[in-house]
């Protein structure tokens, strides 16, 4: 079972490369980025290598693999493309996620409990690999028993439905999405797994789920390299690090 202890904050890369590739070249560089992330205390990197590669490259995770000190966090649909190149760069962690072409970023949850023996299949050589594997679902209690089943040792559970109302002044819905990821959080934790919450998390929004004791990370990034434009990728991702240190209560 994970311990509980200080909230760790991992930062996403992949909207940097969004930016440079609006134009092509090279940069805006998400190495650079990551590099920044990881002086200013970033516990660990997040990129996510879409089949369609309409962000991050392949090039961008060989990067990663040679120039981070912290842990990556490899996001990848579940296709056999994606496993060979995990299974050759072996990252600290893999995180399964959905993937459709037509979406701007990732919508929903990873519908495990109906792909419950493929996925335990897909899994089962990254775990032998030695990698940590994620499984990036809603806060449903069918899809965090069937992570479980399968052996997925991470469950990050996507907030976005909660951000998105929040934001849009459904403050009713807001709180039961919240009150979803809370009992969710509480009941994967209370299953072995490693809890994590991820998609869409803000300054304004962060603090009630940081304040999760069960959860062990927060996955942030469009946000804060939206901040970073006005503010610098330290300072914004210093400001999440306090409002998150303070609801947490600094453990």
């Amino acid at each position: 079972m994970a311990e509980l202890g200080k909230l760790r904050l991992g930062v996403n890369i992949d909207h940097v490369a969004t930016v440079r590739n609006a134009r092509g070249g090279d940069t805006p560089d998400p190495l650079r980025a990551a590099r920044i992330a990881q002086d200013a205390g970033a516990d660990g990197i997040t990129a996510h290598l879409r089949e369609d590669r309409r962000h991050i490259s392949d090039a961008d995770i060989e990067g990663l693999m040679e120039v981070l000190n912290v842990p990556l966090n490899f996001e990848m649909a579940a296709t056999s493309e994606m496993q060979q190149i995990a299974l050759r760069h072996k990252p600290h962690a893999v995180c399964i996620v959905p993937e459709k072409r037509e979406e701007r970023t990732t919508e929903g949850g990873l519908e495990v409990a109906r792909e419950e023996n493929k996925l335990a299949h897909f899994i089962a050589p990254l775990r032998e690999a030695g990698c940590r594997v994620s499984i990036f679902i809603a806060a449903d209690m069918r899809q965090v028993e069937a992570a479980h089943r399968i052996g997925a040792q991470v469950v990050e559970l996507h907030s976005g439905a909660y951000c998105d109302a929040y934001h849009e002044g459904r403050y009713d819905v807001a709180d039961a999405e919240l009150a979803k990821l809370r009992e969710m959080a509480t009941f994967g934790h209370s299953l072995g797994l490693e809890m994590h919450v991820g998609h869409g998390l803000t300054y304004d929004t962060v603090g009630p789920v940081a304040a999760f004791p069960e959860v062990a990370e927060l996955n942030i990034g469009h946000f804060l390299i939206g901040e970073a434009i006005f503010l610098g990728l330290a300072p914004a991702m210093a400001e999440m690090r306090r409002l998150m240190d303070e609801a947490r209560g600094a453990v």
